[in-house]
């Protein structure tokens, strides 16, 4: 690759359809199924080409796993804990069940 310096990477790029800019973001948060991706203070830089749009998030993300209703009132009924103590319980073995009974049991 030839050596460019930024104003000449942004020329080329313009020649070539390709718009970057910044966008100033506090929080940056991604769900799945299973998991959260909490991104503070990330650095996100929106890319278009041809009319679509590409969002870069670099950071460092706090992920936490969900847990569903369904598998805290199992573990609080197999323990005879809370609700809340299960829930808890589930977020410390990272959505384990039965690592969430075992450590209650304990």
């Amino acid at each position: 690759m030839l050596p460019m310096d930024e104003r000449q990477m942004k020329k080329l790029m313009k020649r070539m359809g390709i718009n970057v800019k910044e966008l100033e973001a506090e929080r940056v948060i991604i769900e799945t199924k299973d998991k959260k991706y909490i991104f503070l203070n990330p650095d996100v830089s929106i890319m278009e080409i041809k009319g679509q749009q590409t969002y870069q998030i670099v950071g460092k993300p706090e992920i936490i796993s969900k847990i569903s209703e369904e598998d805290a009132k199992l573990v609080a009924e197999k323990t005879g804990k809370s609700i809340e103590e299960a829930r808890k319980a589930l977020e410390e073995a990272n959505g384990d069940i039965a690592q969430a009974i075992l450590n209650l049991s304990s």
